[in-house]
This record gives structure tokens, C-alpha cells and sequence, in this order.
């Protein structure tokens, strides 16, 4: 692919997803790291795109808050999980959510459900489920952090704690085959652990994109978890590592 044919095909993709990663535009552009720096150098020079830390993305979304960018990064991958893991939940089930882009998601796709009991710490969650079609929306206390708008703490686990629900969900910062589920903050890890024993089901669903990488933190090996649900099969490593600790892995279908 020519250089200028590649930065057509850059601002393509920042139009369709707001901002896309270093990482990423090199594996779709199939080029390395150092050509896809210097084929943006140009681009976040003359402010047509901005630079961000280890990525890219349009100007008009700077003023944006971290969580309304994460939303539009891989949103149809996401969309797609979510719409999968919802048709596994029926009306009047119970289902604890922690805050995640993938888990705001499934709580749009859920809006269609009936008389959900829903456990969160998540403010978008509970905005979007509250009030609606006969649910019940309980949300964990304590100081909600600026980025995402989520309750963490000692406060919103022992209210959690409370509580036992038919699918307990959680988002993963990070998929790795020797450490399971990971994250990068240790408050969100902790509650993502007791998220997941909590449920009778208890499900992890994420994008491909978070496969292969490490965390700060483990949040379960997996062992912990009885699904795994993504848009693309994982690396051989991964697979071979949910069969050996009996995970079931779903990668969802497009429509």
C-alpha cells in the first residue's frame, strides 16, 4: 500500500471509530510500528488527527470523557458480544454488571428484557436499565470515579457481597494465557473477582483486541470463570488454556 493510500485508509478508520490504536493500524495496514508512526507524523502535525498515548484519533472527540472514547474503540465487536450474551438472559432473571465498555453494551442489548433485577457500579448501566420495563436497578455506593462514572471500594463490595444473581458479568482489561483474566487497576480487579462469585453463571466477556496482553493484576485464572465470550477465536495458547481449566468459550456470529 502506497503512503498516500495509507493515510486515506487511516482517516477512513478514524472516521468510522473515533480512535484507533498504534498496535492496531499496524496489524490492519499490515505494516510495522515505525511505518504507521511515520505515515501519522504528518496527519497529528497538521491537526488532522490528534495524538494520544499510544494511539490516534479525530479532534472533534478530544473533548470527549476516556469512557465515551473506550465506547467507540472496536464498538461493533462489542455490540456484537453483547447482543449474543443477551439472548442468553431472560425476562425476570437477575444479572450483576461491573462498569466496562463491553457491559454497557450488553445493558443497551437488554434493554428489550422484561423485569430484570439488575446489581451494578456502574452510573451508565444503572441509567440505562433504570426505570424501564419493570426493572429493579440496585447500584454499589461510594465515590464514583470521573473516568467511568463507577462506584469501587470497600463500600461497593460488601454491598455487592449482599447479593446472588443468576449471570454475574464482567469486562476484561486484558486476556493472557498463563494469568487468566487480568486488569490494570488493582480497585477494579478486586471487584471484578467479586463480581464473578456472585453468580450462578459467571461470564467474561471482551473484545479480541485484549488478547495476548498482561495486566497489573489478576483478576481470576480460568478456573474462575465458566465462560469466556468474545468476537474472535483467541490464540491457540488461550484456547488450549480455557479447555484444560473447562471454560467455555462463545465467540459471537455476525448478523
Amino acid at each position: 500500500m502506497m503512503h498516500s493510500k495509507r493515510h486515506g485508509e487511516i482517516m477512513r478508520l478514524l472516521r468510522e471509530e473515533g480512535t484507533i490504536t498504534i498496535a492496531s493500524l499496524a496489524d490492519r495496514l499490515a505494516v510495522s510500528l515505525e511505518t504507521v508512526r511515520r505515515d501519522i507524523r504528518p496527519l497529528t502535525d497538521s491537526g488532522v488527527a490528534l495524538k494520544m498515548h499510544g494511539a490516534i484519533g479525530l479532534p472533534s472527540i478530544a473533548g470527549e470523557a476516556p469512557f465515551e472514547r473506550r465506547m467507540r474503540e472496536n464498538a461493533d465487536a462489542k455490540r456484537m458480544i453483547a447482543r449474543m450474551v443477551a439472548a442468553t438472559i431472560g425476562d425476570g432473571e437477575s444479572v450483576m454488571l461491573d462498569t466496562g465498555t463491553t457491559t454497557s453494551f450488553l445493558a443497551r442489548e437488554l434493554l428489550g428484557r422484561r423485569r430484570l433485577t439488575v446489581v451494578t457500579n456502574s452510573s451508565d448501566v444503572a441509567r440505562t436499565l433504570a426505570t424501564v420495563n419493570g426493572n429493579r436497578v440496585h447500584m454499589a455506593g461510594g465515590e464514583l470515579r470521573s473516568d467511568s462514572g463507577a462506584a469501587f471500594g470497600i463500600a461497593a463490595i460488601e454491598f455487592i457481597s449482599r447479593f446472588n444473581v443468576d449471570h454475574a458479568v464482567i469486562s476484561a482489561g486484558a486476556i493472557d494465557a498463563a494469568s487468566g483474566v487480568m486488569d490494570y487497576d488493582l480497585a477494579e480487579a478486586e471487584f471484578a473477582r467479586t463480581v464473578l462469585a456472585r453468580g450462578r453463571r459467571s461470564l467474561v466477556v471482551t473484545d479480541h483486541t485484549k488478547f495476548g496482553r498482561r495486566g497489573l493484576v489478576q483478576v481470576c485464572d480460568f478456573a474462575g470463570i465458566g465462560e469466556l465470550a468474545t468476537d474472535q477465536a483467541p490464540p491457540a495458547e488461550i484456547v488450549a488454556a480455557l479447555e484444560s481449566a473447562g471454560t467455555r468459550l462463545a465467540v459471537a456470529q455476525e448478523a
